[in-house]
């Protein structure tokens, strides 16, 4: 989700690898171990969970989470939580990156040490406060100031235990310290509105001849005025500490008054830290990225020079090609290079063109597409979001069995209990194997034709480049889609939203085994059980036919690269896009029904969004739903006001007669949710145009006060997403990308320029000094060269302006920016420096 700023879009989004926990303080118990999971947290909200690690000090999580952060946020926090005997979670530590702190960890693996927890430090939310100095004169004349506070609203306030009854305490510090004053208690709501007026003695009486606000300087400086969050709680433990605010009374200033936001921060110790505990560890490794994208326009120059790449000659003199050069990973050029050309539709040509041109320097057969190449990177990187339904067709139900049987498969001797029996082990992996075989083998009339048209691309300029070697046409092919497609998403189900979170250590030795002898059999080797390093796969291969499996797997490349075309593939049974437990208000179907919240699990395929009374395992085993609302019944998808049931993260499927009212568990899934039903539902010609974001309650909308049920909506729907579910891809924000990369490489892109001038290269001969570089052609490289070039600084100098013009047009202390946020205190420094 993007913030507009002016025909600007910044996006946000995080890609976390959890890694390990290490040295977890041991529970107080003769047991000692303990279960824990990890949670991800956009402050305080938790947007992820890992998967329950038990017994153990030091969990291994091995978890990768990525999201589209969809609004403002303070820091990135992770929990460690423990689950005792009782099945009660109590939190051990936690790790909180500042916003303005993640790019230090940029990409990096690092181990933080874990905090603790405590009220005191858990704080978001915001506070509007004005101050003004009133001169006061009393009844025998002498004049004194008294200092008005007013407490306007708050907003973004945690919920605590599941409620939120805010009310601030106001107080004056300084040499006397004053009462502090209370507001009232605003009942269920996280953005109180106060609107409370307090008074304070600044100073002692002064003579009538002393003049306005004029008070002593050195009183002043002591002054501050602080105003604390609280949260009323019916425990006995007392009410709960939501954040304070100081303001010193400086800020007036020459004319006495304040008006701004402050973000609230933790209660302040004084100065005194006590020693920390040693609460154990945990390894992470964080990618943050916000990227500011400009309309359309401003990238129409760089987006046609790339486009263009598959008809530049030589391929390596082409932008693409280029930017494949300079970055330091291949891979960080593919994922927005293969997205903008499959958005144009031009990723076949393009892929084929640098495929044909890498098969061509290639001199064995037996090497093609064996390094990282960016025609191997391309290629996955298409695989994986053209192929994302395919593998969910093909893997998915044989993977949730495997995941849910946790039968033994262990074959190493030297790994198998004693209890297990390495026959019976040896039978259940070859049965597993000879499962997803066969299904693979047999799917090919569902390959997606995009990947069809690139295999069959591949296979000819393989077979046409090494004519002398019959099996090259099928071993260029199977080396992506059995060892970059199929066995990475058996081996990691979770990175291919197969399964939700990473298997557990017995079911991914399992996954791991029938990985390697899928990817075997697939290779099509003169000799497999030769592949191996291990004795025991080799002698594991001794059960099956070879031959057999060998012609299963040439079929299956040959129907999936073919030069036919299968434009239109149905598919019979439902897919699963995505599923999860949510709460839902009751629909009301009777006249008299009881409109109560209920916890219910949610499934969204193809054809149908249903919901049902506990989690369902199998879509195809025709569980009864309690409600099933077709694709072509959903008219539109729209968050609902939070005002509606005081609840936050609700959105609303709206359907002819009536709408659900959903709330999801978090803001990125409610995001997420609102994304996926409303691409699935896009080609549905009776979709609303307009909707009310308020529910229907007491007789009439709370959005426009209209008593007519049916009345139609009263604002313009979103909408307006492709409906292409896998392929939904914002052009200009991968050319912003691009843009950064080409802009983060630029000395690399002088050195190929200047390495384009030397002699040595022009006349085709290698420099020691440029021999990092493909140049085919000197001429046509540095001419594509200087156009790139020019194309990044006048986008660099578009972003330039952006920030001066942000500089100048930011108020520190408005509802946008509070005082109190670090990242834009250290914005403004730079700025004010002329920092870039």
């Amino acid at each position: 989700m993007a913030v507009e700023e002016e025909g600007l879009r910044v996006f946000q989004s995080v890609k976390i690898k959890i890694g390990e926990a290490k040295n977890i303080p041991p529970y107080p118990g003769p047991n000692k171990m303990r279960d824990c999971y990890c949670t991800v947290n956009l402050d305080q909200e938790e947007v992820f969970r890992t998967k329950m690690i038990e017994k153990s000090l030091c969990p291994f999580y091995g978890e990768d989470f990525y999201c589209e952060i969809p609004r403002s946020f303070r820091h990135l926090s992770f929990y460690i939580f423990d689950r005792d005997v009782f099945r009660r979670d109590s939190s051990i530590g936690k790790v909180a990156v500042k916003k303005e702190d993640l790019q230090k960890y940029h990409g990096k693996d690092t181990w933080f040490q874990l905090q603790h927890v405590s009220a005191d430090s858990e704080v978001q939310g915001k506070v509007h406060l004005e101050l003004r100095l009133n001169e006061v004169i009393t009844d025998s004349g002498a004049i004194c100031h008294k200092l008005a506070t007013r407490v306007l609203e708050c907003q973004g306030l945690p919920i605590v235990n599941g409620q939120c009854d805010p009310y601030a305490t106001v107080s004056l510090l300084g040499p006397s310290r004053s009462e502090a004053k209370k507001t009232k208690v605003k009942r269920k709501t996280n953005n109180p509105q106060f609107d409370e007026v307090f008074y304070f003695e600044v100073t002692r009486p002064l003579s009538y001849t002393r003049r306005h606000f004029d008070v002593e300087e050195d009183d002043v400086d002591k002054m501050a005025l602080r105003v604390d969050l609280w949260n009323a709680s019916n425990l006995k433990f007392g009410d709960e500490f939501l954040g304070e605010v100081r303001v010193p009374l400086k800020v007036l200033g020459q004319t006495g008054a304040h008006d701004a936001w402050y973000f609230l921060q933790p209660r302040d110790s004084g100065g005194k830290a006590g020693k920390p505990d040693d609460l154990g560890s945990l390894r992470l490794n964080i990618v943050y990225t916000e990227d500011h994208v400009f309309p359309s326009e401003y990238y129409s120059p760089l987006q046609e020079l790339l486009l263009n790449s598959a008809h530049v000659e030589p391929v390596s003199a082409s932008a693409a090609h280029i930017l494949g050069e300079v970055c330091r990973e291949k891979q960080e050029a593919a994922v927005p290079l293969v997205r903008l050309f499959l958005h144009s539709g031009k990723i076949v040509p393009f892929i084929s063109a640098i495929a044909h041109a890498e098969i061509n320097r290639t001199q064995d057969p037996n090497t093609i597409f064996r390094g990282n190449s960016l025609t191997s990177k391309c290629i996955d990187e298409t695989m994986k979001l053209a192929g994302m339904h395919y593998l969910q067709v093909t893997l998915k139900p044989i993977i949730d069995e495997i995941c849910a049987d946790h039968r033994p498969c262990e074959i190493d001797p030297v790994k198998l209990k004693e209890s297990e029996n390495l026959e019976t082990n040896r039978e259940n992996l070859r049965q597993y194997v000879d499962q997803i075989f066969s299904v693979i083998t047999k799917s090919g009339v569902s390959c997606p034709t995009v990947m069809c048209a690139i295999f069959f691309s591949v296979r000819e300029s393989a077979a046409t480049r090494f004519e002398e070697d019959q099996d090259v046409r099928y071993t260029a092919v199977s080396s992506f889609i059995f060892l970059r497609f199929f066995a990475p998403a058996i081996l990691s189900p979770n990175l291919f939203q197969l399964r939700p979170h990473h298997p557990d250590p017995c079911t991914s030795r399992t996954l791991t085994l029938i990985s390697k002898t899928i990817q075997t059999l697939g290779s099509l080797a003169k000799s497999k059980s030769g592949s191996f390093k291990e004795s025991y796969m080799a002698s594991f291969f001794n059960y099956f036919n070879e031959q057999k499996y060998t012609d299963a797997v040439k079929n299956f490349l040959d129907l999936i690269s073919s030069s036919g075309r299968w434009d239109q593939k149905t598919i019979e049974m439902p897919i699963t896009l995505k599923e999860g437990f949510m709460i839902k208000r009751a629909q009301g179907r009777k006249r008299f029904g009881v409109k109560n919240f209920k916890n219910r699990w949610f499934r969204l395929t193809n054809q149908e969004f249903t919901y049902h009374k506990a989690k369902v395992w199998d879509v195809s085993a025709g569980e009864a739903a309690l409600c099933s609302i077709p694709i072509e019944n959903i008219l539109a998808v729209e968050r609902l006001e939070e005002e509606s049931f005081k609840m936050k993260n609700m959105f609303q499927v709206i359907q002819p007669e009536r709408a659900l009212y959903i709330q999801a568990n978090n803001c990125v899934e409610a995001r997420d949710w609102i994304d996926i039903l409303t691409k699935v539902s896009q080609c549905n010609h009776k979709r609303l145009s307009k909707y009310h974001p308020s529910a229907f309650l007491n007789g009439h909308w709370l959005c426009c006060k209209q008593s007519a049920e049916s009345a139609f909506g009263c604002t313009p729907c979103t909408g307006g997403l492709p409906a292409n579910i896998q392929l939904d891809i914002d052009a200009d924000r991968e050319s912003e990308r691009i843009y950064t990369l080409f802009n983060t490489y630029m000395h690399k892109l002088d050195k190929m320029q200047e390495a384009c001038g030397s002699k040595a290269v022009y006349n085709g001969l290698e420099e020691d000094e440029y021999s990092g570089f493909v140049i085919d052609d000197a001429k046509e490289t540095y001419k594509t060269l200087k156009l790139i070039i020019s194309a990044v600084h006048t986008l660099e100098q578009e972003h330039v302006q952006y920030e001066q013009d942000k500089f100048r047009k930011t108020k520190y202390g408005s509802q946008e920016y509070p005082i109190g946020d670090m990242a834009l205190q250290c914005y403004i420094r730079q700025q004010s420096e002329g920092t870039p």
